[in-house]
């Protein structure tokens, strides 16, 4: 069995196969801003006390400080309930991304089951867990049962081995992926990544690269926790060790369909519009114009990525015609930045720093596009219309290409900045 059937059949108290429809329960349930009230609506319709007030979660991102009417409402709605329901796990006060907040609220750990109303849900598979996201109609059940039901998908596996070249990152890795398994490759399928290259990401490259599974359709990404994802967890817990579920792969485990990737030689990748497997190696696309830069969201808004800009951003400033936003992932995150100077450096190049949240990734605020406009962005989709008008044009890529972007004016490789 793999790693994602384990977790199924061991909830389930039987094992499970390919195809089968189960009802399991879930150990941690999440919406945030945008789908909490969706929820709480078709919840209220069917019960009046929560499953478990504990194993709720629910954090306010995508639009954070509320920008309208509409989404201040969606707010009180949201807050109203934390409080009837006495909800443990609430963050309404801008601690971040979803994605980023639970792993280091200590509430993601190997072998859970995790489900939440948004499709990135599927992060936390760099953890060991099976993590998916679903409709708010189907978390509603969620919150007054405590189960939901899933087929058990089919696994896809990938394999990577190689050494990622200086200043490849995994967000190239990804979409290199995706651009070989397209869009809808994986469509409910598991995607299971392996081999040396994963064994020896971080913690926060190990999620970039669950979070993008869904780019290809997948049901969920997931992982064999390595060190130091084992250790980050046992931190953020305060568990040892031996009291995480660990699971792995059988060696012998049957998948749909397996692909091998060596990153040896990897060149920076790019994701041109309209589609997130439109990639091409970024000497294909220099010298595009842009109009905006942005660094952020649960995707590349680590701190790995805050260090990777501030160091070509560093002593530099960005182009008149294009606007730079950074957005941190979490208030943590933006509190460590502010300690090792990077904001000092982005603000000193011009950037905008907004606190920490979505931002302009789903297109809601903080940087939306107009018409006939063009960014280069950290983020994981590039759909047209996805961060605002749609006749805008979005391009993804690694934040150090972004910031190097930014600096241009147009799609730039950070190795020919001098």
């Amino acid at each position: 069995m793999n790693i994602t059937e384990k977790i199924l059949s061991q909830k389930l108290g039987t094992e499970v196969a390919p195809g089968e429809i189960i009802e399991v329960g879930v150990d941690l349930a999440m919406s945030h801003d945008g789908t909490s009230p969706p929820a709480i609506k078709t919840f209220e319709k069917i019960s009046d006390k929560v499953w478990d007030n504990e194993k709720i979660a629910i954090v306010f991102d995508h639009v954070i400080p509320a920008n309208t009417i509409g989404s201040a409402e969606f707010q009180k709605v949201a807050r109203n309930f934390i409080k009837t329901q006495n909800i443990t796990h609430h963050y309404t006060h801008g601690e971040g991304i979803c994605h980023q907040v639970l792993p280091e609220k200590g509430l993601v750990e190997p072998g859970k089951i995790i489900v939440g109303a948004d499709s990135h849900t599927c992060t936390y598979g760099a953890f060991g867990a099976f993590s998916t996201g679903m409709g708010a109609t189907d978390l509603a059940m969620v919150y007054a049962t405590g189960k939901t039901w899933f087929m058990v998908p089919e696994a896809l596996k990938i394999e990577v081995e190689g050494k990622l070249p200086e200043g490849i990152v995994s967000k190239d890795l990804i979409l290199n992926i995706i651009g070989e398994v397209g869009i809808a490759g994986a469509t409910y399928k598991t995607a299971e990544f392996c081999g040396e290259t994963i064994d020896n990401l971080d913690v926060e490259s190990r999620m970039t690269m669950t979070n993008m599974a869904i780019e290809m359709g997948a049901k969920n990404g997931i992982m064999e926790p390595n060190k130091a994802t084992i250790d980050y967890v046992c931190n953020r817990t305060g568990k040892k060790e031996s009291q995480l579920n660990i699971l792995k792969s059988d060696k012998d485990a049957i998948y749909e369909k397996e692909y091998f990737f060596n990153v040896d030689d990897l060149e920076a990748q790019i994701a041109c519009p309209n589609d997130v497997d439109n990639v091409k190696p970024i000497s294909q696309v220099v010298g595009t114009h842009i109009d905006q830069g942005f660094i952020g969201s649960c995707t590349n808004g680590r701190l790995s990525d805050l260090e990777a800009a501030a160091k070509v951003l560093e002593g530099k400033k960005v182009h008149d015609d294009v606007r730079l936003i950074i957005i941190p992932a979490s208030k943590e995150i933006y509190e460590i930045a502010m300690e090792r100077g990077y904001v000092k450096t982005f603000l000193d190049s011009g950037a905008i720093l907004c606190n920490p949240g979505c931002g302009p990734c789903l297109g809601g605020h903080m940087g939306v596009l107009t018409e006939g406009e063009t960014s280069i962005s950290s983020t994981n989709r590039n759909f047209k219309g996805r961060m605002g008008d749609s006749n805008s044009s979005v391009y993804l890529a690694n934040p150090a290409v972004v910031a190097a972007s930014a600096i241009s004016g147009y799609i730039e490789n950070p190795d020919n900045l001098s």
